[in-house]
Parts: C-alpha cells; structure tokens; sequence
C-alpha cells in the first residue's frame, strides 16, 4: 500500500480549520464548487469534478483535531482508500497533517492526484488566511488529466 502525505500551517484556529473541513460551505470554498450532502459523521459527502468525482462516507469529526473519511465511489484507484486530515496548534500556526492513505499501488493517478492534493491544500490555506480559496474548477491546470 502507498500513502499521499502533506502537511502546511494554517495561520487560523483549528476550529476555523475544522469548519472548512466539515461544512459543505466550507469545503466548496477551497476544494470544488460542486459540493453537496452530509458532512457528519455516517453522512455522505459528494464532490464533483469535470469529468467526474468523488463520494466519501465520513467516518470521524473531531471538532478542531480530527476529520477522517472513507472513498466510497469515485475512480477504482481510489475506492477505499482513506482521506485524513490532523489538526495541532504550534508555534501560532494550525498544523494540517493531511493523508491520503490506502492506495493499493503507486500508479501514475497517484502522482497525479498527490499534486493536485497540494494544491488544493494551499487552496484551504488561502481560503483561511486571506478569505478565498480556489476550488474547482479555479484551480490550477497541472496537465491533460487538470
């Protein structure tokens, strides 16, 4: 199995943090415009990208330190496959540890989607730190897959 890992500082509370992560609103901010369903736990939530998405069951929401869900359809390289996201306050800063773990092998999708991870990382950044993020389909164009 191979993992994506990430990590950034957030100049925001991790409650800040954990709202961009646990709305709809929030999520549709940084990540995609086409957000929809129930971002607690057990709930479903749906993210959708030209030419396709994602459906991701929310497995844990630990307000200010844990978001955890579980990709439940979406392209096969990334069914069942986990996506985490840990919060911890240091040094003024809200660290992000993120995690896309579970992939069964790291084919060329991953490097793809491990770039695109970073970039919509810095998307939440943005969003918490100045106000606006960019979601898809504002994103940044990496290549033919975008």
């Amino acid at each position: 199995m191979a993992d994506i890992l990430h990590r950034i500082g957030v100049t925001a509370a991790p409650e800040d943090v954990y709202t961009a992560l646990t709305t709809v609103d929030g999520l549709s901010r940084w990540w995609t415009v086409d957000t929809d369903g129930d971002p607690s736990p057990g709930g479903v939530l749906r993210f959708r990208f030209a030419p396709g998405g994602f459906d991701m069951s929310v497995l844990e929401a630990s307000p200010g330190t844990r978001v955890l869900w579980e990709v439940v359809d979406g392209p096969e390289e990334w069914k069942g496959t986990r996506i985490g996201f840990d919060l911890k306050r240091e040094d003024g800063f809200t660290v992000v540890l993120f995690r896309h773990e579970g992939w069964r092998e790291p084919v060329e999708f991953m490097y793809h989607c491990s770039t695109k991870w970073a970039i919509f990382l810095m998307s939440l950044k943005r969003l918490l730190e100045t106000g606006t993020g960019e979601p898809a389909p504002h994103d940044v164009r990496i290549s033919n897959w975008h």
